[in-house]
């Protein structure tokens, strides 16, 4: 038995292992992309607004909050960005910040491997189909989607804060074989529903948990499987017209200290508050983009 455990313990950590070698080879690969890509383009230079919104929204995304919806909130907001921009800008900036987070919490907290690293499968899988149908949709449809999105995220904090999601201790670490292939089928479509900038972790989190994972064992397969498939999927994005890497490259700069100041820092705090204010904030948004997608209303320029 002794052996049996042993053996078994060496194969989790060489998967675990191989996980993060791997997205750390993924990350170096799309940061030399994007960089190089940049400079050709001329928009090496991050925008300073950029850096900071990053900052807090990667910062608020490591302790639970989610980045994707206040940040295309404050893009629309701020017109920073042509509102078919959005779905490239928040995958290929959230990027790296999000590969942070998946190396810090695939290290630390415990889950099956094996689902951990199916979902990350299924949801790049997802991706790789979802990103040429972004890119080739009209505008009027990429602002319904994101808007819809928008709606949607703001049910999903409002649930959070009435205590309707769970998020105490309890629970599996790993899944009966047919609730495990229900979770990787679930990130298959929300994988391609990540290029639409519909966020993942909270569809993941609530999948997970009614499936009876433990809520702290979704963390790492939520955030692995973002953290895989953005930087894949952005490759795309990176050399298409629809993007600007100003911004890109300003979320990120600003994310990645603020994920390592959330994770090894400040840890844990009181979002209730926070997580209506943007409750509030991300309604507004979504009905810019759902009227400028019903009446036909062309995207706004980018602020410079």
């Amino acid at each position: 038995m002794r052996l049996d455990l042993g053996a078994a313990l060496k194969w989790l950590t060489s998967i675990v292992g191989g996980l993060l070698t791997l997205l750390s080879l993924i990350a170096v690969w799309f940061t030399v992309t994007l960089l190089r890509t940049a400079h050709k383009r001329g928009e090496l230079a991050p925008k300073p607004e950029a850096v900071g919104l990053g900052a807090v929204t990667n910062f608020f995304d490591t302790l639970g909050i989610g980045s994707f919806a206040p940040t295309t909130a404050y893009m629309k907001l701020r017109k920073m960005a042509p509102d078919s921009y959005f779905p490239a800008i928040l995958n290929a900036g959230h990027a790296l910040p999000t590969v942070v987070q998946a190396l810090v919490f695939i290290s630390l907290v415990r889950v099956d491997p094996w689902l951990l690293l199916a979902c990350i499968i299924s949801a790049v899988a997802g991706s790789i189909v979802g990103a040429p149908i972004v890119q080739r949709s009209p505008v009027r449809l990429v602002q319904g989607v994101v808007g819809a999105a928008m709606l949607v995220a703001a049910a999903l904090y409002a649930m959070k804060n009435l205590g309707w999601i769970p998020d105490q201790d309890a629970g599996l670490l790993t899944l009966p074989p047919v609730l495990f292939a229900v979770a990787v089928g679930a990130h298959l479509v929300m994988g391609i529903l990540m290029m639409f900038g519909i966020g993942l972790y909270a569809p993941s989190l609530i999948v997970l948990s009614l499936l009876g994972l433990n809520p702290q064992a979704a963390f790492p397969i939520m955030m692995g499987a973002c953290a895989f498939l953005m930087p894949i999927a952005s490759l795309r994005f990176v050399r298409s017209e629809r993007i600007d890497l100003r911004v890109v490259l300003g979320i990120a700069l600003g994310g990645i200290p603020a994920v390592l100041l959330a994770a090894f820092v400040v840890k844990s705090l009181d979002l209730v508050t926070l997580r209506w204010l943007v409750v509030v904030v991300v309604l507004y948004a979504a009905a810019l983009l759902l009227r400028s997608a019903v009446v036909g209303e062309k995207a706004a320029p980018a602020a410079n």
